[in-house]
C-alpha cells in the first residue's frame, strides 16, 4: 500500500507545522525550512498566493499522510457535496479509520494510528479491516480484534498511548474494550487547527 515515508521533522520544518507529535521539538529548536536562509541576499522573499495555496495543500495532505492522487481525488469528491467544500475536505479527513484510531488515544500519531490499521489489528462493525482510508459513519464500531488485544502494545496501552484529555464530540471510546464508536459528524471546529481550508479550495480552483 502506498504511503510518504519522507522524514516527518523534514517535511514539518518544511511546512513550518508539527505534522507529528516528535517535530514539536525539533521545530523548536529550528523553525527554518531545510535550506532556507535566513539573512542577508539569500532571504526569501515574501511568498506568493500561489506559494501559500501550495503550502497549505502540502502541509494538510502529510498531516493526514495522504499521497498526492488520494487528496486530489478527496478534494474532487468534496467539491460535489453540497455545503463548503473546504468543510467537506476536512470532515472527509477527520473520518478516515486511522485518523479515529488517533483521535481516540490508541495511537501516539496518525501513521502508528496508520500502521496498526493496515496490520489488521481492528474490526469494524464485526468485519476485520485494513484499510487505514475507509471512511467512517455515524453508529460505526472500531474494535481492537480479540487477538490483538493480547499483543504488548495493547495490553500496555495506557504506557504507550495515554488517554486523551479530551475527545472530539464525534466519537467516543471505551478504554477498557479498546473500541471506539463513531456517534455522529466532526465540525469545522474539531478538526485540526491552524488549518486554512479556503487556500486549499483556491488551489484546486486554479
Amino acid at each position: 500500500m502506498a504511503r510518504d515515508t519522507g522524514s516527518i521533522v523534514k517535511m514539518s520544518r518544511r511546512e513550518g507545522y508539527a505534522l507529528h507529535p516528535k517535530a514539536h521539538k525539533a521545530l523548536v529548536k529550528r523553525s527554518t525550512m531545510p535550506g532556507q536562509v535566513t539573512t542577508g541576499r539569500g532571504s526569501r522573499n515574501k511568498a506568493s498566493q500561489y506559494s501559500l495555496q501550495l503550502r497549505e495543500k502540502q502541509k494538510v495532505k502529510r498531516l493526514y499522510g495522504l499521497l498526492e492522487r488520494q487528496f486530489a481525488k478527496l478534494m474532487a469528491e468534496a467539491s460535489r457535496k453540497q455545503g463548503q467544500s473546504g468543510e467537506s475536505l476536512l470532515q472527509f479527513l477527520e473520518l478516515r479509520a486511522d485518523n479515529a484510531v488517533y483521535r481516540a488515544g490508541l495511537a501516539t500519531s496518525r501513521r502508528a494510528a496508520r500502521q496498526l490499521v493496515t496490520h489488521g489489528h481492528f474490526m469494524l462493525n464485526d468485519r476485520r479491516v485494513d484499510i487505514p482510508s475507509i471512511r467512517l459513519r455515524t453508529g460505526d464500531v472500531l474494535v481492537v480484534r480479540t487477538h490483538s488485544k493480547q499483543t504488548e502494545y495493547f495490553k500496555k496501552i495506557e504506557d504507550v498511548s495515554p488517554a486523551p484529555t479530551s475527545l472530539p464530540g464525534w466519537l467516543k471510546t471505551d478504554r477498557k474494550k479498546l473500541a471506539i464508536t463513531i456517534t455522529g459528524v466532526p465540525t469545522r471546529e474539531e478538526a485540526e487547527p491552524d488549518i486554512n481550508e479556503q487556500l486549499i479550495v483556491e488551489y484546486y480552483s486554479r
